[in-house]
């Protein structure tokens, strides 16, 4: 392997990488369905995302403590080429999904990736079980709340505006899904630019190059920059999956999606738990599709996204683990 400044630089450089990445992958989540009811142009969708995704990241650096701290027992027992083989495991399973459209988890791949190389480079001993636990409980139940709470919120919103004419109730959710459509993409930089930051830290603190466990402001501006020029990017593959492969929606019940996920997201945030954007609002799609009628959700393309969502962890782990172990056979 470089030495340890050269293997630091590759870090910095894979976690850049990741989150622009990131940014585009998980963006065409947030901003699908505002896309897909014509509330937003694509172009204007994608500028006001980037804006919005660059401030939200630098909101605070909760999540990215429990993703660099909670993980491993500590930074010392992990070094370069474990964090390397990590984020490239984790960069390979988000362009494939990419490639074929479906909208998988960023945070599972990463999760997924850092679990595969600890593995791999140090065995199970490093692993912080409690803390896995903890990520693991608000990735898999953040998308149960966002059901459920979707589910509801529909069914209030048709009692709150029954009666009104159907005319002006598109007109008016329409314009209504510009701001909401602003909450869904600040609340996702908020969460998912802080996991690459603290993977920044942990290399950081793994090279002696910081004292603490401290997100510095350099780590957080090129963060978000990164997320937000991913932004800009898009990712129409997935957002088509996601605006209208799950359940067909107009501004009234799209509106419903971006406000249920902008909740669940932010709450993590302010809890400092990693969620997953694409979970969150496909958990919501499903939800608001469900409250309407049943049959108006597509369940073989939800069977299809949670089958991905299954195998990210397990196949970013392996891929992760193999890739430690080339980094071993080359240096």
């Amino acid at each position: 392997m470089p030495d340890v400044s050269t293997a630091l630089y590759i870090v910095i450089f894979l976690s850049l990488a990741f989150d622009y990445i990131n940014g585009f992958h998980d963006t065409a989540n947030a901003i699908a369905t505002s896309v897909s009811t014509r509330a937003l142009s694509p172009k204007q969708a994608i500028l006001m995302a980037t804006a919005l995704n660059f401030a939200g990241a630098l909101f605070s650096t909760g999540v990215a403590k429990t993703i660099g701290g909670d993980i491993v027992k500590s930074a010392s027992m992990v070094d370069q080429q474990v964090i390397t083989s990590a984020l490239i495991g984790a960069i390979a399973w988000n362009l494939v999904t990419w490639w074929y459209g479906i909208p998988s988890s960023s945070s599972h791949a990463l999760v997924g990736g850092i679990i595969g190389a600890v593995v791999a480079g140090r065995g199970w001993d490093p692993l912080n079980f409690a803390g896995i636990e903890k990520i693991f409980l608000s990735l898999v139940l953040s998308p149960i709340v966002a059901l459920i709470v979707g589910y509801l919120l529909l069914i209030l919103m048709m009692w709150l505006f029954r009666g009104f004419p159907p005319h002006s109730l598109s007109t008016g959710f329409a314009r209504a899904q510009i701001g909401t459509a602003a909450l869904i993409a600040f609340s996702h930089g908020s969460n998912d630019a802080q996991k690459a930051m603290g993977i920044i830290t942990l290399a950081l603190l793994s090279a002696g190059a910081i004292p603490t466990f401290d997100v510095p402001t350099w780590v957080k501006l090129a963060c978000a920059l990164s997320m937000s020029l991913g932004t800009a990017v898009g990712g129409w593959k997935i957002i088509k999956t996601m605006g209208t492969g799950i359940a067909r929606l107009d501004s009234f019940s799209g509106c419903a999606v971006e406000v249920t996920s902008s909740l669940v997201i932010f709450s993590a945030t302010l809890l400092h738990l990693p969620v997953s954007t694409t979970h969150v609002v496909s958990g919501s799609i499903m939800g608001i599709g469900a409250s309407n009628r049943l049959r108006s959700v597509h369940w073989g393309v939800a069977r299809q996204m949670l089958m991905a969502w299954l195998l990210t962890i397990p196949l970013s782990a392996l891929t992760s683990g193999l890739v430690y172990a080339m980094i071993q056979q080359l240096f």
